[in-house]
């Protein structure tokens, strides 16, 4: 690794979109990948290498944050900053009418959506602000938010953009803070949209394979 190399954090980096935007990043940055998954870590880990890149593993839950925190001040010791976070971990729950939803699954989705959200934009934001150059943050909004049955993970969703969008406004003036991207990506099929819509037929839906590359171009960032 040059003293050159970015640094990319993609926390919910096991699969999906995060899993395509750390690969399509690599190797132009040194991929800090964040999931609970190991075995799909690893799997990352090789199609990075595969095309001359290099990764950090880091097996942990977005929503603990002692590990979050550990993990960040290792982030800081070895290479004193991040030149992007993109920020796809998230928890969808079943859909269900408003006055169905279950408690337990309710605060599983509020804890990895906003409570998890809302304690790491203050862990990772010092590192994005110790980059070279202004550093970048993806969101990923869900046009979902809103709809019937989508009660609680459209409110989870819907608190996420909305802290997005006040640090976006936060930093638009300041010199050299974060650029805050609030992107919308196509339908895909992920896990998290069969959990709402099994037996969908995919064909019509945009591969994050390709949707990764389409976001990181919208966003400047390609």
């Amino acid at each position: 690794m040059t003293e050159n190399t970015k640094i990319a954090l993609i926390t919910g980096a096991s699969r999906g979109l995060g899993f395509f935007l750390a690969e399509t990043l690599a190797p132009a940055y040194h991929i800090v990948a964040v999931a609970k998954t190991t075995g799909a870590l690893e799997e990352l880990d090789d199609r990075i290498q595969a095309k001359g890149g290099q990764a950090t593993l880091a097996p942990m839950d977005v929503t603990n944050p002692d590990a979050m925190a550990h993990l960040c001040r290792g982030i800081y010791d070895r290479w004193g900053h991040v030149d992007l976070w993109a920020h796809t971990a998230v928890y969808a729950q079943l859909l269900s009418p408003a006055d169905h939803m279950d408690p337990k699954d309710f605060d599983r989705t509020i804890l990895t959506n906003v409570t998890a959200t809302g304690k790491l934009i203050p862990m990772i934001a010092p590192l994005l602000n110790m980059a070279p150059a202004p550093a970048d943050v993806l969101f990923f909004d869900d046009p979902l938010a809103g709809e019937k049955f989508f009660g609680a993970y459209g409110a989870s969703k819907a608190a996420q953009i909305a802290m997005a969008k006040s640090w976006q406004a936060e930093t638009q003036t300041v010199e050299k803070a974060p650029r805050v991207h609030i992107l919308s990506p196509r339908p895909m099929p992920t896990a998290t949209r069969a959990r709402f819509f099994p037996g969908e037929d995919k064909s019509a839906l945009a591969h994050p394979r390709e949707e990764a590359p389409r976001l990181l171009k919208e966003a400047g960032i390609l």
